[in-house]
């Protein structure tokens, strides 16, 4: 692997021009490609197996027409203090805001809330809803506006009007703003870490370039495999963090052979070969990570794992290709680690040269901080760990009072018109308004069709927690009717989910004694499968992922202790960051810090999307920090020394990864969207313990405290495992002649 990966680097060094080419010129195709592709089409959410989704499609067989997944949308009319929504006035203006909404486009229907009883006991919020062919995210634009604007005449009669319901759910995007700010965040970081605006360019020049062709090919291909806008966010979040870290890899190991006397073709060479393993193997495990989430068989996810995923595979190509190419064009530019830039353009003396040479070693010999870390935790191995996992466990401790459910119009900020239009629906109905369950009776092989669907009606009035039950809505053919339950708590409540679980229960006996089959369905109980559906498949997916990354870190470490230890140390720290999540999400501890206006459950996809994400993350700085450790203990040091040296070469270079990602993930904790928020926040403090209390506190303890025990692997199994020379042992006959003279380098800077 580290010669293979030497030759590729040095031959994208020497034919730089004809790399880059290629790169450009994959992003202008990309780019050509995403500009002229035709716009993305339906996005529907399903989830197979489950019983909303049978209910869903029974839906679309026996009410055809009926657009069952079709979007829904809700202008809610409040009456001004004094008067009611029947005052003839106000009767008058709804009236023709609903002639109004019946006459746009993708309109199927729309309610008159004077014949549908949609006015509250008090007469002061009345309702109308408005059912469209197609699913919110398919809406077009202009219906939605149209949707926005519906209200502007009542509100000129003096009503309050908001706008709610799931047709305006594709209107919100992650913040821009802070995206941006990430990425100047990492600019500085990268500036003071390589010490040069060149080099801290390169990074986000190649990254940027790399999530331009990933994020152009999802356009590309958004109509044709349905992927929704959240596809392309991950990706964005996901390949911008990594892109920049890989290069920053490369980059700052080039730079540390370059201080050691290499030409600048070999240096590129030796840091593809030794570094560019490294990303290799770390990248991996993020495709490995991203990619299991098809084990969860819920399209959406899979779909947003395999595509982030290919936007790694594009960051680790052009971190091994493009980077190098890059250095040769860089030439000078890019200093050897530890050398200052010169105060003027004269030439120095031999004697000065010699001089200036002798005082770099010097301070390359001097202690850095990751030496000085590095040392403290190996002479306090046991108090180092202690601390780590007991301060790690306390935060992981919220965890354990998790909440999971899906984001509705109640978790918005209230300064949005659905949060209010959600709230007057809830003041003038009750909660559970905001959540109506859908139930599909499927009376086909019932004797008597009518009487079962009655049945069922009446069944379900005495259940608890029931506030309404309409009259049931046969089709055509009469073999299948909807029943619609207003439960009496708001849709995110666990009495609304117990709701859900005793009518499934009480289908059985509908089943028993009418024949008839009865499903529950609607967004609320699409939430709650959704969640269990995640929830069942968290252990599989857990197994899987950290089973095939841990197989593959024994073959690069070649020990069964580190990875394992890599491992737990992972699990570790995602629980600390879901702890983390539940106290700020859902207790509201200092929430107000990073703009939640509303806690409440936990986003379903969550855990596991963390679990994915982050593990895949971790094992970046796993595998670049031991990497060097394994180096060096390969190379004659003993474990102690090989964990000194593994901080003084890599601590400095984890750290500024892990920030820059930080700050990539902290950027969409600016994005007014909650589920974008939750998502970022959770990402950046995962990054945040796992690379600065994992990495940086336990894993030292732990290899000092297993010595030599760490590296150990059974000799059948280090017989059998293929040797990928991560630690660039293979590399070392090129050592004598790889130190060139000035003259040499000099040649290397114009050679094309």
């Amino acid at each position: 692997m580290a010669t293979f990966l030497y030759n590729l680097g040095r031959l994208a060094f020497r034919r730089r021009h004809f790399v880059a080419l290629i790169w450009v010129a994959l992003l202008t195709l990309a780019g050509v490609g995403a500009a002229s592709a035709p716009a993305a089409g339906t996005t529907s959410f399903s989830i197979p197996g489950t019983e909303a989704q049978k209910a869903f499609d029974l839906l679309e067989q026996r009410f055809p027409g009926a657009s069952a997944d079709g979007a829904t949308g809700r202008i809610v009319f409040k009456a001004p203090d004094g008067q009611k929504m029947t005052d003839a006035d106000n009767k008058a203006t709804v009236a023709k805001t609903v002639k109004e909404l019946g006459g746009g486009t993708e309109v199927v229907s729309v309610t008159d809330p004077f014949t549908t009883n949609a006015v509250s006991k008090d007469g002061s919020v009345a309702y109308t809803s408005v059912k469209y062919e197609v699913p919110g995210m398919e809406l077009a634009d202009s219906t939605r506006e149209s949707l926005e604007a519906a209200g502007d005449d009542a509100r000129a009669a003096g009503l309050t009007v908001d706008v709610g319901g799931d047709a305006l759910e594709a209107g919100a995007e992650p913040g821009a703003a802070g995206e941006i700010v990430g990425i100047a965040i990492a600019a500085v970081v990268l500036v003071i870490t390589l010490g040069s605006i060149v080099a801290a360019g390169l990074p986000l020049l190649t990254a940027i370039i790399g999530v331009g062709i990933g994020v152009s090919t999802i356009t590309v291909l958004a109509k044709a495999l349905d992927l929704g806008d959240t596809t392309s966010t991950l990706a964005l979040m996901i390949g911008l963090a990594v892109g920049i870290d890989y290069a920053l890899f490369i980059v700052s190991r080039y730079r540390n052979e370059l201080a050691e006397g290499r030409d600048r073709e070999e240096a590129a060479g030796r840091a593809t070969g030794t570094a560019g393993s490294a990303v290799v193997f770390a990248g991996l495990t993020v495709v490995i990570a991203l990619a299991g989430l098809a084990v969860v068989n819920v399209p959406m996810l899979t779909k947003m794992g395999l595509a982030a995923a290919g936007t790694v595979v594009i960051a680790v190509l052009i971190a091994l290709t493009m980077i190098p190419a890059m250095l040769g064009y860089a030439g000078r530019k890019i200093r050897p680690a530890g050398e200052k830039r010169k105060p003027s353009k004269e030439r120095k003396s031999s004697k000065e040269q010699t001089s200036s040479d002798a005082a770099t070693s010097q301070k390359q010999a001097k202690p850095n901080m990751g030496t000085r870390w590095a040392s403290f935790v190996i002479r306090r191995p046991v108090a180092v760990l202690v601390l780590g996992v007991v301060g790690l466990g306390a935060i992981a401790l919220p965890a354990t009072q998790l909440e999971l459910g899906l984001p509705d119009d109640g978790s918005q900020p209230t300064s949005t018109t659905q949060r209010r239009a959600y709230d007057t629906l809830s003041e003038g109905f009750g909660p559970g308004f905001n959540g109506p369950l859908m139930i599909v009776v499927d009376a086909k092989d019932s004797d008597d069709p009518t009487a079962a669907f009655g049945d069922v009606a009446d069944g379900i009035k005495g259940l608890k927690d029931v506030v309404t039950v309409t009259p049931p809505a046969p089709n055509k053919a009469g073999d299948t009717a909807t029943i619609t339950v207003i439960p009496n708590s708001k849709p995110s409540s666990t009495q609304t989910e117990d709701l859900v679980h005793a009518i499934r229960d009480k289908g059985s006996d509908f089943k028993a004694e009418t024949d008839a089959e009865v499903l529950v369905t609607g967004t609320t109980a699409m939430n709650i499968d959704f969640s269990q559906k995640l929830n069942d498949a968290l252990v599989p997916y857990l197994a899987l992922v950290v089973g095939l990354a841990f197989l593959l870190l024994i073959v690069v470490f070649r020990s069964i202790l580190v990875p394992l230890k890599a491992a737990l140390g992972f699990l570790l720290s995602v629980l600390a960051a879901l702890g983390a999540v539940v106290a700020v999400f859902q207790w509201g501890w200092f929430s107000g810090l990073i703009g939640v206006e509303e806690t409440g459950p936990i986003m379903s996809m969550m855990p596991i999307f963390m679990v994915g994400v982050v593990f895949g993350l971790a094992m970046d700085y796993e595998v670049f920090l031991v990497t060097r450790m394994r180096e060096a203990y390969v190379h004659g040091e003993t474990p102690s020394q090989a964990v000194v040296t593994g901080f003084r070469h890599s601590a400095r270079v984890v750290v500024a990864a892990a920030i820059i990602m930080m700050a990539v993930f902290g950027g969409f904790i600016s994005s007014g969207e909650s589920m974008i928020k939750m998502i970022g926040f959770g990402l950046a403090i995962a990054v945040f313990f796992d690379a600065f209390v994992v990495r940086m506190a336990i894993v030292p303890a732990v290899l000092a405290l297993l010595g030599k025990k760490a590296w150990w692997l059974p000799k059948w199994l280090d017989r059998a495992l293929p040797n990928v020379d991560v630690e660039g042992e293979g590399l070392r006959a090129h050592d004598d002649p790889a130190k060139g003279s000035g003259s040499d380098e000099d040649r290397e800077l114009v050679r094309v």
